[in-house]
């Protein structure tokens, strides 16, 4: 059993919360139970997720997309209230870590998939992303696309315009093809992300750059996943990752 103030402060340090302005509450979003012997993390906030957190016997529930966002409306409609009375009604405390989980460079979404798509090394990219490098010369391109599929588990949405070898890659995981100049400024070979928008086919294309679309659900599953296993090694709790796929 571990305190949830505890437990929230430490994340907060861990993640530096406070070099972040972020579009919604960082840290706790809804007050639960203040000891917690479970704690259930998942990517985004939903009825479903609050209900399996319910029973699976969690008081803490930790999501990268959380419940309130800057220029939503603040009527609390039927939705809305149906996932606050989940929360009350299970005592479930609700917390959300956004840009900062993206950021991170050790625990962050795009530090774990820089590691997991095999870079030697990376550093900071576009604030909240990782610039990766591959060892030597590279790496052949068809092999890229095939560890983005082995890490992701789906089919990337890909225009190969780049390179036949992959040197360097900027990743930012969820929606930031808007992002898209800053890799073609750099002279990156490659840019990942989760989701496309309609003008990167033609920009990826004239550019020469590879664009590579993972999913945004599937590219931001590893940072909150990492965070709660730390949480609950370092407070001798028990974690829990619910999986609820998303297609987008």
């Amino acid at each position: 059993m571990a305190q949830r103030d505890e437990i929230l402060e430490y994340a907060a340090e861990l993640l530096d919360l406070d070099s972040f302005r972020d579009y919604g509450p960082q840290g706790m979003q809804v007050a639960g139970a203040e000891d917690v012997s479970r704690i259930v993390c998942a990517v985004s906030s939903s009825l479903e997720l609050f209900e399996r957190a319910a029973a699976a016997g969690a008081q803490l529930v930790i999501v990268h997309h959380g419940l309130f966002w800057d220029g939503e409306p603040r009527v609390i409609d039927a939705r809305m209230r149906r996932r606050l009375e989940a929360l009350f009604e299970a005592d479930l405390t609700l917390a959300g870590y956004h840009l900062a989980l993206d950021a991170h460079p050790e625990v962050g979404n795009n530090a774990l998939l820089a590691g997991l798509l095999g870079c030697e090394r990376h550093e900071a990219f576009a604030k909240i992303g990782r610039l990766g490098e591959f060892a030597g010369d590279g790496i052949a391109a068809g092999d890229l696309l095939a560890r983005v599929r082995e890490v992701t588990q789906r089919e990337p949405l890909v225009f190969d315009a780049g390179p036949e070898r992959v040197r360097r890659i900027g990743i930012v995981s969820g929606s930031a093809s808007k992002l898209l100049p800053q890799a073609v400024e750099l002279g990156l070979d490659a840019f990942l992300t989760g989701e496309p928008a309609e003008n990167v086919m033609a920009d990826a294309r004239e550019a020469g750059i590879h664009f590579i679309a993972a999913g945004h659900y599937a590219t931001e599953t590893f940072g909150v996943r990492r965070l709660g296993e730390l949480l609950a090694e370092h407070f001798g709790i028990v974690h829990q990752f619910v999986d609820i796929p998303n297609p987008v």
